[in-house]
This record gives C-alpha cells, structure tokens and sequence, in this order.
C-alpha cells in the first residue's frame, strides 16, 4: 500500500489517496475530483476540468498517466514508514 495526495496528483489539497497501484490512487483522485465538485468546491476545479479531459482524451493523456505511474512507483511503501 502506498500513498499520494490530491496536490500530488495535480490537486490543491493534501488528501492522502491510499492504493496497492497507481490506478487505485488516479480512481480515488477522480472520486474525490467529483465529490469536490459537486460540493461546490471552486479550489478543485481546474483539477477536475484536467481530470475530465484526460478521461474525454487519453491518448493526449499518456504523459500524465505515464508521470503519475512513475511518481506511485517512487513512492516508499506504507508499511515502511510505519514506526514500531
């Protein structure tokens, strides 16, 4: 299990998204894109415009996706940041 904030993922807040995969944490970023805004949340729209385009578009949208695979992949696991 691993971790990534909304403002990793191209966000403005520091929302931990947790997932076993990249696409576990880009899925839990776009739930909470569309919770954001339908809760009137003006901060997370330009985040949720990008987000609606890469979905409309993802072809254009492989460096980002490629970007955010990587970032996951960097990422220390959860586990080991645990303190005993």
């Amino acid at each position: 299990m691993k971790t990534m904030t909304c403002r990793a993922l191209g966000g403005p807040c520091d929302l931990e998204h947790h997932g076993e995969s990249a696409d576990d944490v880009i899925n839990a970023q776009d739930r909470h894109l569309k919770e954001a805004e339908k809760a009137g949340d003006a901060t997370h729209q330009e985040a949720r415009d990008a987000m609606k385009g890469r979905w409309r578009h993802p072809k254009k949208s492989m460096d980002w996706y490629r970007d955010a695979k990587r970032a996951f992949a960097a990422l220390p696991d959860d586990s080991a940041s645990s303190h005993p």
